[in-house]
Formats: structure tokens, C-alpha cells, sequence
């Protein structure tokens, strides 16, 4: 999901083979970034959750939004894996619709985002 527009879409393409480099290398790091733009990631279960910025970002509220990001999905659909997402896909969006306005976390209680 793209919430600012100030990163191409195109970028994420990059995240993989950085992150197979630093892999190789035996220096993975939570953050990598690729000239402007920063990738912040989490690795749950077979997926990658990953956000991408090019400004000075709030790392911790950004891991924060990620690791809630799973604890809301697994409440929701009992395992977070590629699968669920792909049978959830219209749920996925609408819950990231709730969970972020423009790029900054809203609601993110999945009682209230249940309701």
C-alpha cells in the first residue's frame, strides 16, 4: 500500500535481492536502504512485512506499526501467512485503510477495528 506517493512502487522490487546480498554476507541489518530510500522490515512466518521511506522516519513507531500489523492480521485470520493474504486480500486492504490515514497509524485496537 502506498499511502504518500513519495516512494515508487518500483522500489520494493530492490528489497529482496538487498536483503539475499546482506544474507550472502552474514550482515543483515533491520534497515536497508537503497540511495534516497529506506526499507524497514520484519519477517513473520514465510512473509516480509516491509515499509518504505525516503525521509528521516520514527524507526521505532514504524517496527511498532509493523509488529502490530501482525498481531492485528493473526487475530484476524488465526495464521499470517501469504496464503491468508491472498484469500483475504479485500479485508487486508480495508484493514490497512483503518490502521493508517496518509501514512500515520490510526486505529490499530482490533476490537475497535472489528466493530
Amino acid at each position: 500500500r502506498n499511502y504518500k506517493g513519495d516512494v515508487d512502487m518500483a522500489e520494493i522490487d530492490h528489497f529482496i535481492p538487498l536483503l539475499m546480498q546482506q544474507e550472502e554476507e552474514g550482515m543483515i541489518c533491520p534497515v536497508i536502504t537503497r540511495g534516497t530510500v529506506h526499507f524497514m522490515w520484519i519477517k513473520h512466518s514465510n512473509l516480509y512485512l516491509v515499509a518504505t521511506t525516503n525521509k528521516n522516519s520514527n524507526a521505532s513507531l514504524v517496527y511498532s506499526f509493523l509488529y502490530k500489523l501482525v498481531e492485528v492480521f493473526t487475530e484476524y485470520f488465526k495464521e499470517l501467512e501469504e496464503e491468508s493474504i491472498q484469500d483475504n486480500f479485500v479485508v487486508v486492504y480495508e484493514l490497512l485503510d483503518e490502521l493508517m490515514d496518509f501514512g500515520f497509524p490510526q486505529t490499530t485496537d482490533s476490537k475497535i477495528l472489528q466493530e
